[in-house]
């Protein structure tokens, strides 16, 4: 009996540090190992947004959506008002810091019919991640296709980039499999990758080609190669580039219940990340312009990929290679930390049995505290989204637009009901005083614009071939989640559940410590 006590009692009685308390306290078990810092937390949001996978994947739309101008203002235009979101939502994120994120904040906040809003809003989150997660790493499969082309002659048909695509997908669930401890280590790594990388390429473009474009070019050169006759829409059109590379900062709240102090690193994470890509972005975007040798030879590159032609346009074919060489390492780390993000937010929402199969993909690895399970149903979920690119690449372009749709409406639902909530709404430690409402009226304003202008289409004339496919599949993920919900899930799914009383909870977290 002794040793027996000896065993249980110190267990039973180990202090509660202050962020498993809290967790706690939202009725959640410490499960995941909380082994990040407030750093790694930034880093994994700030790899996601990743300026050197979405500026550069679709620095040819901007190309033609605006030209020059579009690519120069509306990057700081964009970063401002994603500014406004990111504030909304950190303020959130410090009261309820949990891995669900934005469908438990939905949960807490609605005044009624919680579970509704709960449902709609975790189910737009994952598949606008797993979108995400399929957009970043089939980006890194085409740039990977595009520099094995040059050096090898492994040509970029739509076979080849779906088998580079299923790669690195494979690559980054086997990664996240081995532990979070590996991921933020990478994580960590990627943030100074990013940073170098932006100054690496821009200083080779600054230094090294013969000739530049002027500022006036850079800086007011307007083009509109889409067919469209109005400037106007063509310019909110090429807002775009800026937006479909500021999504995923939602990361640092998923990775919440693994970070120390989660309810101010989170909200930090979410902010920063937003911050420093804003300049870094806008930094490399004007030193690619400054460095465009042949616009036409860009855009009709045999590569397929823009910038690449622009880099070697500029530096010759071992510079420019070198330089894509970059940009690929920045998209491989980016697309590593969606599936980490992805995967936390499914291990949540499984938690609270909102996907089939529940129990199976909310399981635990108890050697590395991590869902290994839902890591592998990101990268799967992805590779599959990813497919139709091989007999029609405008439904692929569709699945990257609901991505951007997908999450921005994740965003905005619970920004909108902490609105409601007034001075009801409980701040944690991390807010924003007096300046709650107007920047939460912003955000939520700046997403409803967005979500319409997103889904208009983006080339004339409008044919089965350049019809832009979003509105379709919002309704998709609408009519799934709403039919879902009205024939079935409705009698069961009450939103967050609390996985039970102190004891309870302590004893689900002694199982995973044997």
């Amino acid at each position: 009996m002794t040793t027996d006590k000896h065993v249980k009692e110190p267990e039973k009685d180990r202090p509660l540090s202050g962020d498993a308390k809290r967790l706690h306290e939202l009725g959640y078990a410490q499960e995941l190992a909380r082994s990040m810092s407030g750093f790694s937390n930034f880093a994994i949001s700030f790899t996601i947004i990743s300026v050197l996978s979405g500026c550069l994947t679709l620095y040819g739309f901007g190309m033609n959506a605006g030209g020059p101008a579009m690519i120069t203002w509306g990057w700081p235009l964009v970063g401002t008002m994603t500014l406004f979101v990111g504030l909304a939502m950190a303020e959130v994120c410090s009261s309820y810091p949990t891995a669900g994120g934005l469908y438990y904040w939905a949960a807490k906040l609605a005044p009624s019919n919680g579970p509704a809003w709960s449902w709609f809003t975790g189910w737009f989150n994952f598949l606008g991640q797993v979108a995400v997660t399929a957009g970043i790493d089939f980006g890194a499969a085409f740039f990977l296709n595009a520099l094995l082309d040059l050096q090898f002659g492994f040509s970029a048909t739509p076979g080849h980039t779906i088998l580079l695509f299923g790669i690195v997908l494979a690559v980054h669930g086997l990664l996240n499999t081995f532990g979070v401890k590996l991921v933020s280590f990478l994580g960590n790594v990627s943030v100074w990758w990013h940073v170098f990388g932006v100054l690496i390429i821009v200083g080779a473009l600054v230094i090294f080609p013969s000739k530049h474009q002027s500022a006036d070019f850079v800086f007011t050169h307007f083009v509109n190669g889409t067919g469209w006759h109005s400037s106007f829409y063509v310019g909110l059109l090429g807002l775009l580039l800026a937006q479909y590379t500021f999504t995923g900062y939602d990361a640092s709240a998923h990775m919440t219940e693994e970070t120390h102090d989660a309810a101010r690193s989170g909200p930090r994470g979410i902010v920063m990340s937003i911050l420093v890509s804003l300049v870094a972005g806008w930094i490399l975007l004007v030193g690619i312009t400054f460095a465009i040798q042949s616009y036409s030879g860009a855009l009709d590159s045999a590569t397929g990929v823009p910038p690449a032609q622009i880099f070697i346009d500029a530096l010759g074919a071992t510079g420019g290679k070198l330089l894509l060489l970059i940009a690929i390492g920045a998209q491989f780390f980016c697309g590593m930390s969606s599936v980490t993000a992805n995967s936390r937010m499914i291990y949540a929402f499984s938690r609270d049995g909102a996907l089939p199969g529940s129990q199976f993909w909310h399981r635990i690895n108890k050697r590395t505290k991590t869902p290994t399970n839902a890591v592998w149903l990101a990268a799967g979920g992805a590779f599959l989204l990813g497919l139709p690119y091989l007999w029609n690449a405008t439904a692929y372009a569709a699945v990257t637009s609901i991505a951007v749709i997908g999450l921005y409406i994740a965003y905005v639902l619970p920004t909108f009901l902490r609105l409601k909530q007034g001075d009801r709404f409980e701040r944690g430690p991390w807010h924003l005083g007096r300046w709650s409402r107007p920047v939460g009226i912003i955000a939520v304003s700046w997403t409803l614009f967005i979500s319409v202008l997103f889904m208009l289409p983006t080339t004339s004339p409008v044919t089965v071939d350049t019809f832009n496919y979003t509105p379709i599949a919002v309704l998709i993920v609408l009519g799934f989640a709403g039919i879902w919900w009205l024939v079935s899930a409705r009698k069961w799914f009450k939103g967050p559940k609390v996985q039970g009383s102190a004891e309870e909870l302590a004893a689900i977290e002694h199982e995973l410590d044997i």
